[in-house]
């Protein structure tokens, strides 16, 4: 038995399997999976009824399994900021979030390092996040 947080096999093994630079999306309930990431991306569908389980449980759980150094964000055309902002921001606190409009951060989520898609449950609009994965520096 694992004793991290992070359990599901499908996840570590693509987060494994992935390096510095991929990009991990975690994505709300509305995001169209199939059309708008990367074809070659691991899929997790973890939207087994809407709110169960959110956007934010899944970045609580990945903080602390992966090294984040960069995190981009879908706003809506209005320029408004979505509330769940607020949380990305108490989770990745020395990470600037970078605001995209909803048509690029669909192609940055089509980019090929972005080697998992993970679908949520998440029942607000526009919390979507990519993380990029940093690096594991060694021991000194």
């Amino acid at each position: 038995m694992l004793t991290t947080k992070l359990l599901h096999p499908e996840i570590l093994e693509a987060l494994g399997s992935s390096g510095h630079g991929g990009k991990v999306l975690i994505a709300d309930g509305n995001y169209p999976f199939v059309t708008r990431a990367n074809p070659a991306a691991k899929r997790v569908y973890l939207n087994f009824t809407p709110g169960k389980l959110n956007v934010v449980e899944i970045l609580e759980v990945l903080v602390e399994a992966i090294p984040i150094e960069a995190a981009d964000v879908m706003t809506p055309d209005s320029g408004d900021e979505p509330s769940i902002f607020a949380d990305f921001r108490r989770l990745l606190p020395k990470l600037e979030l970078t605001k995209n409009k909803r048509f690029p951060f669909y192609d940055m989520a089509r980019d090929p390092d972005c080697c998992l898609v993970i679908a949520t449950g998440e029942q607000r609009i526009y919390a979507n996040i990519l993380l990029t994965i940093g690096v594991v520096a060694p021991p000194k």
